[in-house]
């Protein structure tokens, strides 16, 4: 699997679960640690865990597992680190709070094709 296809599949996942404000940033011209950032919202803690569960299960599955993984416990900012693609899942106010999309403001932008009506932000 390639990072691109990585970053869309962790946008998938997480859309699956109800995720809003799906973005996934092309990072690779800026930073050496990763190509993707996926950064998601979930509405609060709860859904924050069963996104990161999906994800983790998923993707085990097909023998891929993250090299750190951060937050699970307060789930309120949770990262999950596949070394070419790194997914954020924020509760609203975290999300709102750290910025990533304006932090990282001149990478491009992976356009999602998402089954959810939910898209990028």
């Amino acid at each position: 699997m390639t990072s691109e296809e990585l970053a869309r599949r962790l946008a998938a996942i997480a859309d699956d679960k109800k995720a809003t404000e799906l973005v996934a940033l092309d990072v690779r011209e800026l930073v050496s640690y990763t190509d993707y950032l996926v950064i998601c919202t979930a509405r609060n803690e709860r859904q924050a865990k069963a996104i990161h569960d999906e994800v983790y299960h998923q993707l085990k599955r097909d023998g891929w597992l993250p090299a750190r993984v951060e937050g699970v416990r307060e789930a309120e900012w949770v990262l999950m680190d596949y070394l070419d693609a790194v997914l954020h899942v924020f509760t609203p106010e975290l999300r709102e709070r750290y910025r990533l999309e304006v932090l990282w403001g001149e990478a491009d932008r992976l356009e999602l094709d998402l089954a959810g009506a939910r898209g990028a932000a």
